[in-house]
C-alpha cells in the first residue's frame, strides 16, 4: 500500500466519514492539514473570522441537519478561542469532531511557541479527547471520535494533533467499525420498566408529558407524536425541545420553565404523573428543587444514565434511546388496547383550559413604539412558521421561543445550557450552509449581535444569504430586567451608550442593512427583506426599552410563583407592574 502523510490521511478519514463541510480557521500547527485540503475538491472548508465562530457555525449545521459538526483549528489560542463553543455544544448534547494542531511531540510539555494543554483545558467540557501521538493511531482514533461523538447521548468529542505527527507518513486504514470495551451506550430500554412505566402513565389522573432536546437530538419526534395523540396528554416542551411536538397541536400547552407558559408550569406544579422523555430537569425548568412537581410521580426516559436522579429523583427510570423505548409503550398500550381514564383526563383539561385563559403571553402592543414580540410574531406570520431560526442569549432568545410556533425538530436553534452571547449569528450560517435552500433568520440582541458580528464577513464570503432581526433596545436586556426587578433598578454597566450605526455596518461589509423604528413599517420590512432570497438582510428593530420577558419565575421560586405583566382586569401588587400568583 502507498504511504501518505497523516494530513492525507485525516482527510480521508473525513471524506469516509461523508463529510460535506468544515469549518475553522488555519495556523502554523495545522498547515500540513490545510494543504491535503487544498488538494481536493470533495469537503467545503468555509474559513471563519474567529475560532469560535468556527465551532458555533459546525453547531448549528450539526444541529439543522442531524449530522456530526466538524471545525478544525490550529494551536495555542485557536484551541483556546474554541473552548467556548466547545463548551456550548456540551451543554447541550451536540455531536461534533474537533480537531485541533499541537506542537511537535518532541516539545510537548516544553511551552514551546502556541503550546497549550488541549488535552486538559478541554477535559471538563468534551464526551471524550484524543491526543494522537503515533500516526498509525490516527485513522482508528478518528473513527472512534465520531462513533463516541453520534452515539449514545451525543457530545463534541476533541483530537489534538502535533505537527509532526500531520508529516509523517503510513499506510491508510481506515477500520469499518470500533468497539470501545468501556462505552456502551444503552439503546434498548429494559421490558419491565416499561411495562411499569405504561401502567403509571395510564393510572394518571392529572398526567403530564414533559420533553425536552433529547427527543429532536434521537430523532424521536416521530414517536413521540404518536405517543402523545394516542394518549390525549397535555405535553410541554424545553427550550431545547421545541420542534419536537408541533406548537400549534392543541395537545401543546407552550414552554415551561423560567419563562414558560403560566399553563405548563401550573400543569407541571399540579399533576400526579409526569413522563420526562429526553429532559434533564435543568433549574431554568425546575425552579426550586424543594417546591416542583409535589405531588407527582415521575417516569424518566433518557439514553444517558447519569441524568436519571442527577437533580430531582425519579421512581420509574428507564435507560435507552427515546424513538426505542416510545415505540415500546407504543405497543404495549395498542397490542393491550389500554386506555386512559377519560373522566379525568377531561376534567384535567377543564383545568388546564383554565389557566390557558390567563394569557400570560399577553402585552400591550404600541402604535408609537415597536414591541419585541410584536416583531417575532410578525416574523412567524411573514416566514409561515416555516424558516429554521436560530437565536443568540437574552430576551429575545425567550421571546423567539415564546411567539415563533415551531412544528417541527431542528427548527429552532439556540443555546440553551450554556447561554452563549454571539452563538446566533455563526449557527446561522452553518444551518444555512446545510440547507441553503431554507429561509434562516437569525434573532439576536444589540448587545449580542457584536459578541460575533465579524462573521459577516464570512457570510459574505460563502453566501449565506439569512436574515438577521436585530431587537435593537440600546440594553443588555435580560440583565437590565434583572436589575429592575431584583436590584432596584440600578442598571450598572448594562446600557449600550456606543452602540455603531448597524445599516452601516452591514452594508460595509456588503450586505442590506434596514433600520426599522414605526410598528406600521415591521411586516413590509420583513416580506421586503425575505423577498431577498440571495441577500443577507441586517434589520434593525429600535424596539421598546422598557419591555420585559414575561412570565417569569423569580430565583427560587416554584413553577407555581410566576410574574405576570400586568392585565387591565389583575390587580398589580409590585411597583413595577407585576401580578405574582
Amino acid at each position: 500500500m502507498e504511504l501518505i502523510t497523516g494530513a492525507e490521511i485525516l482527510v480521508r478519514c473525513l471524506k469516509e466519514e461523508g463529510v460535506e463541510c468544515m469549518f475553522g480557521y488555519p495556523g502554523g500547527a495545522v498547515l500540513h492539514i490545510y494543504d491535503a485540503l487544498y488538494a481536493q475538491d470533495d469537503i467545503k472548508h468555509v474559513l471563519v473570522r474567529h475560532e469560535q465562530a468556527a465551532l458555533h457555525a459546525a453547531d448549528g449545521y450539526a444541529r439543522a441537519s442531524g449530522k456530526t459538526g466538524v471545525a478544525l483549528v490550529t494551536s495555542g489560542p485557536g484551541l483556546t478561542n474554541a473552548v467556548t463553543g466547545i463548551a456550548n455544544a456540551y451543554m447541550d448534547s451536540i455531536p461534533l469532531v474537533v480537531f485541533s494542531g499541537q506542537v511537535p511531540t518532541a516539545l510537548i510539555g516544553n511551552d514551546a511557541f502556541q503550546e497549550v494543554d488541549a488535552v486538559g483545558i478541554t477535559r471538563p467540557c468534551v464526551k471524550h479527547n484524543f491526543l494522537v501521538r503515533d500516526i498509525k493511531q490516527l485513522a482508528e482514533t478518528v473513527k472512534k471520535a465520531f462513533y463516541i461523538a453520534s452515539t449514545g447521548r451525543p457530545g463534541p468529542v476533541l483530537i489534538d494533533l502535533p505537527k509532526d505527527v500531520t508529516i509523517t507518513k503510513a499506510e491508510y486504514h481506515y477500520p469499518k467499525k470500533v468497539k470501545l470495551r468501556s462505552y456502551n451506550p444503552t439503546v434498548k430500554g429494559h421490558a419491565g420498566q416499561i411495562r411499569k412505566a405504561v401502567d403509571l402513565i395510564l393510572s394518571a389522573k392529572r398526567p403530564m408529558l414533559y420533553t425536552g432536546g433529547g427527543v429532536i437530538l434521537s430523532d424521536g419526534s416521530p414517536e413521540l407524536v404518536e405517543l402523545t395523540q394516542l394518549l390525549g396528554y397535555p405535553i410541554t416542551n424545553t427550550l431545547m425541545g421545541l420542534g419536537a411536538y408541533p406548537a400549534t397541536d392543541h395537545q401543546f400547552i407552550g414552554m415551561l420553565g423560567m419563562h414558560g407558559t403560566y399553563e405548563a408550569n401550573m400543569a407541571m406544579h399540579e399533576c400526579d404523573v409526569l413522563i420526562a422523555i429526553g429532559a434533564r430537569f435543568d433549574d431554568r425548568v425546575t425552579g426550586k428543587i424543594d417546591k416542583f412537581c409535589p405531588t407527582a410521580k415521575i417516569v424518566h426516559v433518557d439514553i444517558d444514565p447519569s441524568s436519571i436522579s442527577k437533580n430531582v429523583q425519579v421512581d420509574i427510570p428507564i435507560v435507552g434511546s427515546v424513538p426505542s423505548v416510545l415505540r415500546a409503550m407504543i405497543s404495549v398500550i395498542r397490542d393491550e388496547k389500554l386506555k386512559p381514564d377519560a373522566e379525568a383526563l377531561a376534567s384535567w383539561w377543564r383545568q388546564i383550559d383554565e389557566w390557558r385563559d390567563v394569557k400570560s403571553l399577553h402585552y400591550k402592543n404600541s402604535d408609537t413604539v415597536i414591541k419585541p414580540q410584536y416583531v417575532i410574531q410578525k416574523l412567524y406570520q411573514v416566514t409561515e412558521g416555516k424558516a429554521i431560526i436560530t437565536s443568540d442569549v437574552g430576551q429575545h432568545q425567550m421571546w423567539a421561543a415564546q411567539y415563533y410556533h415551531f412544528d417541527r425538530p431542528r427548527q429552532w436553534i439556540n443555546s440553551g445550557g450554556l447561554g452563549t452571547m454571539g452563538f446566533g449569528l455563526p449557527a446561522a450560517m452553518g444551518a444555512k450552509l446545510a440547507f441553503p435552500d431554507q429561509d434562516v433568520a437569525c434573532v439576536t440582541g444589540d448587545g449580542s449581535i457584536q459578541m460575533m458580528l465579524q462573521e459577516l464577513s464570512t457570510m459574505k464570503q460563502y453566501h449565506t444569504p439569512v436574515k438577521i432581526v436585530n431587537l435593537n433596545n440600546g440594553y443588555l436586556g435580560m440583565v437590565r430586567q434583572w436589575q429592575e426587578f431584583f436590584y432596584q433598578k440600578r442598571y450598572s454597566m448594562t446600557y449600550l451608550e456606543a452602540l455603531p450605526n448597524f445599516v452601516m455596518l452591514a452594508e460595509a461589509y456588503g450586505h442590506v442593512g434596514m433600520r426599522i423604528e414605526k410598528p406600521g413599517d415591521v411586516e413590509g420590512a420583513l416580506r421586503e427583506a425575505f423577498a431577498m432570497k440571495d441577500r443577507t438582510v441586517f434589520l434593525d428593530f429600535i424596539t421598546d426599552q422598557s419591555e420585559n420577558v414575561f412570565p417569569m419565575i423569580p430565583s427560587g421560586g416554584g413553577q407555581n410563583e410566576m410574574l405576570l405583566a400586568e392585565r387591565d382586569e389583575m390587580v398589580s401588587t409590585h411597583d413595577e407592574g407585576m401580578v405574582l400568583l
